[in-house]
């Protein structure tokens, strides 16, 4: 069976679950501690990032983008790239914008200073007060992006797609925390709440990592 070396708070390692999800790919999920990197990835990821996906045939696929798109051809049902080039553009630039935009500005910031600041040796665990505040003003700037959308199609990209699936990994990961103002963007609320009913969803919202519970509406379908 293959295998997915993931954190369960990564944007990216929950972006891959999603789409090993919504195309019903069996997989083991080998938990990592990205703040304690172990070295015999480093061969399969140079970079040492995660996910690192290993087939059973031992290929192994680093980058959420390039395994999510690596899934896309080999499993393409049910389809996350639409057919046309300029549609598959638009989905690629979508999944962009929050695999780096949304990530610097408030998926890495939030997960960085709440969690993983706790763990690191040598640096100071305590969460930088500026630094969250700058993070919770810029994710207001990414739900007004995707009320936009969300106003004017039926999925961020047009149909259900990779664009989606990116979006709510990052989202995922803050409101895990709690951090996320829905109620004042009732669109995006919306269009994250279809997707937090979707059956690929089920195990991230069972991801409960100790000592850091999730906030009490995180697994809740009616929030």
């Amino acid at each position: 069976m293959r295998r997915l070396h993931n954190f369960q708070l990564s944007p990216f390692c929950r972006k891959v679950r999603l789409v090993l999800g919504e195309k019903k790919l069996p997989f083991e999920s080998v938990l990592e501690r990205p703040w304690e990197p172990r070295a015999d990835l480093v061969p399969l990821d140079p970079s040492g990032e995660l996910p690192v996906l290993i087939e059973d045939d031992g290929l192994a696929l680093a980058d959420a983008q390039a395994i999510a798109e690596y899934l896309e051809e080999l499993h393409p049902a049910p389809p996350l790239m639409p057919k046309w080039p300029a549609e598959r553009a638009e989905v690629r630039r979508v999944a962009a914008w929050f695999d780096r935009t949304f990530f610097n500005e408030v998926s890495a910031v939030v997960t960085r200073e709440k969690l993983l600041k706790r763990y690191r040796k040598g640096a100071s665990s305590e969460p930088n007060a500026q630094a969250l505040r700058a993070s919770l003003e810029a994710l207001r700037v990414h739900l007004e992006f995707i009320a936009k959308l969300a106003e004017e199609r039926d999925w961020l990209a047009g149909a259900l797609s990779l664009a989606d699936l990116t979006a709510a990994a990052h989202f995922s990961c803050v409101d895990y925390f709690g951090d996320v103002p829905w109620d004042d963007y009732p669109r995006a609320q919306e269009w994250y709440a279809r997707l937090k009913s979707r059956p690929c969803f089920r195990p991230l919202l069972a991801d409960h990592l100790p000592g850091f519970p999730p906030a009490p509406d995180y697994a809740n379908l009616d929030f």
